[in-house]
């Protein structure tokens, strides 16, 4: 297991990370998520021994990290531009890596095919890096991080640089991959899609700090914070409620209220944008409050149009101010 606790990071005035408190089990996939600049990149590299954490402790399997060499770690590292050498073919790029740990070369030759095999680059042993296509790139890169058997593999936007369609093809294969092998995986990502589908539980960072980590259906049903709530999304506001609070954009909807139970605010849509399966419209409110309202099935009104949002308050989850 992989425990962090109270873990500083500090450059000059700058805190990069404050008082991180984080635990991986050993066969737990956690995945940090935030927006650039909240930390995520700094964790990784505090852990692998690439940062030097002005306070806290990094321990594995109750042993403290500090002063213990990058490759003494057993950590197995992917970072998102991949960084394989141009000059050596796929198969010399993942031994390259296994040979730094000391296996034989017959070994680490074995090794490598065998862990090509599993990433689904068999019989790519002899081709040149150049050759590959952007996710093949990916899955090298993942292999020469497999080979070494990780007791804990730490990824970085691994898949930030792959187009959307061969992102949500690899996500489902890496987490049939990592649960197969039983791994022990902590990555970061800004892609929430990609967090909620590979973690077991999600951290959410922001300006060094954990504002919330749970299952990836307590964060998307139960935001904490304000923040939480509108980087996943949800609206923010006072409109709805005596307070502040969050309500998802599907859980609004168009219409008159009628008499029935339900808040009901008035305004006018102010954008409109088509999200392939559904619209999602903009209404701002007259004190100036925007909500974004989620239509399926019908088109949305036109811009300027006055409307009626009607939500259940049931929906709606009070936020601490």
């Amino acid at each position: 297991m992989l425990t962090i606790e109270d873990l500083t990071v500090g450059y000059g005035e700058h805190t990069a990370l404050d008082g991180i408190d984080l635990t991986v089990g050993d066969d737990e996939i956690v995945c940090v998520l935030g927006p650039s600049g909240s930390g995520k990149s700094t964790l990784l590299r505090a852990i692998a021994g690439l940062e030097s954490p002005t306070a806290g402790q990094i321990r594995r399997d109750g042993a403290d990290l500090a002063g213990v060499p990058t490759h003494h770690r057993r950590l197995g590292l992917m970072f998102q531009d991949h960084a394989l050498f141009p000059h050596r073919d796929v198969i010399g790029n993942v031994v390259f890596g296994l040979r730094m740990h000391g296996v034989s070369r017959s070994e680490a030759r074995a090794r490598a095919s065998t862990t090509l095999a599993l990433v689904g680059l068999a019989g790519y042993e002899q081709r040149a890096v150049h050759e590959l296509s952007g996710g093949e790139q990916q899955r090298v890169a993942l292999a020469r991080a497999l080979a070494p058997a990780p007791s804990l593999l730490m990824l970085d936007e691994p898949l930030g640089a792959l187009d959307r369609a061969l992102r949500e093809h690899l996500v489902d294969e890496l987490g049939a991959l990592f649960r197969t092998l039983g791994l022990a995986v902590l990555l970061v990502t800004h892609d929430h899609d990609e967090a909620f589908a590979l973690g077991d539980r999600v951290a959410i960072l922001q300006d060094g700090r954990i504002e919330q980590i749970g299952s990836p259906v307590e964060l998307w049903t139960r935001p904490a914070t304000a923040f939480v709530a509108e980087f996943l999304g949800w609206n923010v506001t006072r409109a709805l409620a005596p307070g502040l609070a969050a309500v998802r954009p599907d859980a609004l909807r168009l219409g008159t209220g009628n008499g029935r139970p339900a808040p009901v605010v008035v305004g006018q849509v102010a954008r409109q944008t088509f999200r392939r399966d559904h619209w999602r419209i903009q209404v701002e409110l007259a004190d100036g409050t925007a909500l974004d309202v989620e239509l399926r099935d019908t088109r949305p009104p036109d811009v300027g149009t006055t409307v009626e949002v009607i939500v259940d308050p049931a929906d709606v989850i009070a936020l601490p101010d």
